[in-house]
């Protein structure tokens, strides 16, 4: 094993194995993916369920099937991997340290690295769930692992907090394997995930969804017995008189995903607020020169297509920045969300970009409008960069749109380009 090398990727998940694929093909003679699992993958190999591979194979692929494609490509373009080992810090000057049993403490040093780690789930504790604290509360993607690769049923009577799209997708295999989901129960007046998700998994397996409702406490000693659920208002105080105990032996927390960030911060990359993710240029590279992030660290995607994608971009840019012999000052024109979009990525746009590509936005909106809308992306003086109409805007949905080369003067003059959501 090396101890430098062009382009470190930490993680192997879709957006790791994208990344590392395309610094390779794209003049990186020394790439390293380094994975703290046994096995490359990431989280797809436990997503059993078909849905990947719809926008860039256009076939509809379980998820170990999507992985296993880029998990051979990466094999066969060479590109050297070291399983089991966990990455302990990164330094602004892109030295790593990480360790294993097999190889024990080891420093490397790469010209580029790429972010991919992921996210985690929400836990009971971050959205301070009352009541005991008996066996049977879980996590949806815990019980998605116990399930499809363990074996292990978790329970039998199951309500499930959140609308998440993991959620739902258990909420469907826990039916198949014989369980009977009682309720699933969303604090927010609207689905938070996919729609698609909502009728193939609950309608389509008569599974009840209870918006705005939440789970007021959780009953049992040794283990869960049953929790008391309660309707909300529109500022999520508890409606006096809607209590109602739900009899069940599993509560499964599918109450959002956070990008896993820590090495991130020890690195010196700044972190948006509001996506948890870092900030970030059309280039996928953050504040840090040379340390680029790609995926659900970024930013949590509705499509592993657009996690694959963002990964291609991030890989490309990285072995760019590697092969550079003299780094150039970087100019940016940062983007602007109005007050109807909750996030809009990349942060930035890179002024040299529009030379040579489309460069894609893509933005989450606070809350629903179920009628046509439009997205503007405008500068300071009201000048049009770009627009595209929707039929609806929905939180759990990404919207994405394009500003294209011939918009490259406009973007260039432009201060801070604002985008902005419109009914129509």
């Amino acid at each position: 094993m090396k101890h430098k090398y062009d382009v470190i990727i930490i993680g192997s998940g879709p957006g790791g194995l994208a990344a590392a694929i395309a610094a390779k093909k794209n003049g990186a003679d020394d790439v390293l993916i380094i994975e703290r699992d046994i096995e490359l993958g990431g989280i797809l190999l436990q997503c059993i369920h078909n849905g990947f591979g719809l926008e860039i194979f256009n076939k509809d692929m379980p998820g170990p099937s999507y992985a296993q494609h880029f998990i051979e490509e990466a094999l066969g373009l060479g590109i050297e991997v070291i399983l089991d080992t966990m990455v302990l810090d990164i330094t602004p000057e892109r030295k790593i340290t990480a360790t294993s049993k097999r190889i024990g403490f080891i420093e490397l040093q790469a010209r580029a690295i790429v972010l991919a780690m992921g996210c985690r789930e929400r836990s009971r504790a971050q959205i301070m769930l009352p009541g005991t604290r008996p066996a049977g509360v879980y996590t949806a993607g815990t019980a998605q692992r116990w399930v499809n690769i363990e074996g292990y049923m978790p329970g039998k009577r199951f309500v499930i907090l959140g609308s998440g799209d993991i959620g739902m997708i258990m909420a469907r295999r826990l039916t198949i394997e014989g369980a009977k989901v009682e309720r699933v129960l969303e604090i927010m007046p609207y689905l938070t995930g996919l729609t698609r998700n909502y009728v193939q998994c609950l309608i389509d397996y008569d599974i009840t969804l209870q918006k705005s409702h939440t789970i007021k406490n959780i009953l049992g000693n040794k283990r869960v017995e049953a929790i008391e659920s309660v309707a909300v208002d529109e500022k999520w105080n508890p409606v006096p008189g809607s209590e109602e105990i739900i009899p069940c032996d599993t509560v499964l927390l599918s109450v959002g995903l956070i990008p896993e960030n820590e090495l991130s911060k020890n690195a010196g990359v700044t972190l948006d607020p509001i996506t948890g993710g870092p900030f970030v240029d059309d280039r996928f590279m953050t504040n840090v020169p040379g340390i680029f992030a790609a995926g659900n660290v970024v930013h949590v995607y509705d499509l592993v297509d657009w996690v694959t994608e963002a990964g291609y971009v991030a890989g490309r840019s990285a072995a760019n920045f590697a092969m550079k012999e003299k780094i150039t000052k970087i100019s940016h024109v940062p983007l602007s969300a109005s007050e109807n979009i909750r996030y809009v990525v990349p942060h930035a746009i890179n002024r040299e970009s529009l030379k040579e590509e489309t460069v894609r936005l893509q933005m989450r909106v606070k809350t629903p409008i179920e009628e046509h809308v439009r997205i503007i992306v405008e500068d300071e003086q009201g000048n049009l960069l770009t627009r595209k109409s929707e039929a609806y805007a929905r939180p759990g949905e990404i919207i994405t749109m394009e500003i294209k080369s011939d918009a490259y003067d406009d973007v260039q003059n432009a201060k801070q380009p604002i985008v902005s959501l419109h009914k129509r």
